[in-house]
């Protein structure tokens, strides 16, 4: 039997398995950015403000009007996990917390109960562009999890442990690969779980190498996204950039890279089986549950917005950090 159930084109957003609900891969070659942090008035000419996804001389402004990026929005219901390999997002939200991260860092973050946020792109450099590549990945929270307290979770870059082989790199957002262990999750997450088999992989294969991946349960859902390179020979069939592949988790895998470096991402993990419902960025079990969210969204706007705009940025000299909504400070570079 072959250890592929599936070749897929890779759109806009990915598409995912259980317990993922989908994955959004963002990759903007940014210009040089203005005072305000964001591109030159005159770059904004011609795009649809408010809703500009589609990419026009290399980029995209998103739902931003200044700044590229998601301006204040809600969630309920599931986590956030935003992988930043380059380029960098400011965070806000309604708990009170705040943060700039990238360069490899990546912010797990617990929606739960209910929770606003912003994530803007700020255009740091003022004399060179300012390349963005982003994967926000959507993971469901199981029923007794939809309604903890909302948090979120820095991974930085110095501390994500990598593995490493003769021909590849596999960055370890979640889950262990062999011998190489991840860093802890969120705790209410359902990668939180070792049972669960929940596996977040950035993985470089270099051109004509290769990399055998470790099996998991078959239980598990896998799911590879080559997202650049040539070709990679998976089980004896070949993807092409932009492609990606379903697997059975429980049979060997070697992958085979062709003439370029291979960058891909790979997901996996136990599905929760329970019913998904999800209307705009609200996920739960019912529809009932959905109108009662919307309900207690216009009621209380999950606690409100305490910052002075709903795209908020921080100052441009600014560094990586995390303040959280307990006071706690993180402070990198």
């Amino acid at each position: 039997m072959s250890a592929i159930k599936q070749i897929k084109p890779l759109g806009f957003p990915w598409e995912t398995q259980d317990p993922f609900l989908f994955c959004v891969y963002h990759r903007d070659l940014f210009p040089k950015g203005n005072d305000e942090l964001g591109p030159d008035p005159e770059h904004l000419k011609g795009r649809m403000i408010g809703q500009d996804f589609t990419i026009k001389d290399g980029w995209r402004m998103y739902h931003g009007s200044k700044v590229p990026g998601f301006p204040q929005h809600p969630h309920r219901g599931f986590e956030t996990i935003t992988v930043v390999p380059e380029g960098l997002v400011d965070h806000s939200d309604s708990m009170g917390a705040t943060g700039r991260f990238g360069q490899g860092d990546v912010q797990w973050m617990t929606a739960g109960k209910g929770v606003l946020h912003s994530e803007m792109f700020p255009l740091v450099n003022a004399d060179k562009d300012n390349p963005l590549l982003l994967f926000q990945i959507w993971l469901n929270l199981p029923r007794k999890s939809k309604f903890v307290e909302p948090h979120y979770k820095m991974l930085w870059a110095e501390d994500i442990p990598i593995h490493k082989t003769d021909d590849a790199h596999v960055t370890i957002v979640a889950g262990d690969f062999n011998e190489t262990k991840s860093l802890d999750t969120t705790p209410d997450s359902w990668a939180s779980d070792p049972e669960n088999g929940v596996a977040v992989w950035l993985i470089k294969i270099k051109s004509n190498g290769q990399l055998e991946l470790p099996t998991a349960d078959e239980a598990v859902n896998r799911s590879i996204y080559f997202y650049k390179g040539d070709t990679l020979e998976v089980d004896g069939q070949t993807l092409t950039e932009q492609q990606g592949a379903d697997l059975h988790a429980e049979q060997k895998v070697v992958l085979k890279n062709g003439s370029e470096e291979a960058h891909l991402l790979l997901l996996q993990g136990k599905p929760i089986g329970e019913p998904v419902v999800q209307q705009g960025p609200f996920v739960m079990n019912s529809q009932e549950e959905i109108y009662d969210t919307i309900r207690e969204y216009q009621r209380t706007q999950f606690g409100g917005w305490p910052w002075p705009k709903n795209e908020f940025v921080h100052p441009r000299d600014k560094g990586r950090f995390a303040l959280h909504a307990d006071g706690r400070e993180e402070v990198k570079s």
